[in-house]
């Protein structure tokens, strides 16, 4: 037998004892989307957890959106578990009670826009923070430039968000925003810094 016909016979054999291609490995289901039941509950106190999370020191910002439909006012409600989620894609999120009266407006927009509060905006805070009242009035804002949310007059910042999708998590609902356009108050060369939330009170950054 020639070289040529070796290799052909070692090629057949080699075909013959081939090992099969792994049957496919089917994904885990996905979880249930769900509030934790009662019997499920870990024993912790909520004064206790509130307590020991507060710890953990926030920014501030107030979460608005554009008129849903004909006649109705913008919303916005004061927030502090905002968080940027991905580069690539951008995408933020913030979590929102589901209890809240504001957050059906906000998903009716579709869209939404996050002003970073700065130091001095408190008061403004706490107006956002009140439930049922005219929380725009005296307020100055302009239009965010693509979803045309109020953003803020002396907001550190802006993140002009369309909605990306909606998860639940136990008592809150996890929104998830793709940001369209962003920036800081560039008209400010030195600017005092954010509103800080720590221990029940709040705070700013000091050198």
């Amino acid at each position: 037998m020639g070289q040529a016909g070796m290799a052909e016979a070692a090629v057949r054999y080699l075909r013959s004892v081939r090992t099969p291609a792994p049957e496919p490995v089917e994904a885990l289901p996905r979880p249930e989307l769900r509030c934790v039941g009662a019997d499920e509950r870990a024993p912790l106190d909520p004064a206790e957890f509130r307590r020991v999370l507060g710890s953990f020191a926030t920014g501030v910002a107030v979460i608005t959106a554009p008129p849903a439909t004909t006649g109705d006012s913008p919303a916005g409600f004061a927030c502090q578990s905002f968080t940027s989620l991905s580069l690539d894609p951008p995408l933020v999120a913030f979590m929102v009670g589901r209890t809240s009266t504001t957050w059906p407006r906000i998903a009716r927009a579709g869209v939404f826009c996050v002003n970073v509060l700065a130091a001095h905006q408190t008061e403004l805070c706490r107006a956002f923070a009140v439930s049922g009242a005219d929380k725009f009035a005296g307020v100055a804002y302009d239009a965010a430039p693509v979803s045309g949310s109020p953003r803020l007059s002396g907001a550190v910042a802006w993140i002009d968000c369309a909605i990306h999708a909606v998860h639940t998590g136990g008592d809150h609902l996890i929104v998830v925003g793709r940001v369209d356009a962003l920036g800081t108050a560039a008209d400010d060369p030195a600017p005092e810094g954010p509103l800080l939330f720590h221990r029940g009170r709040f705070a700013r950054l000091s050198d």
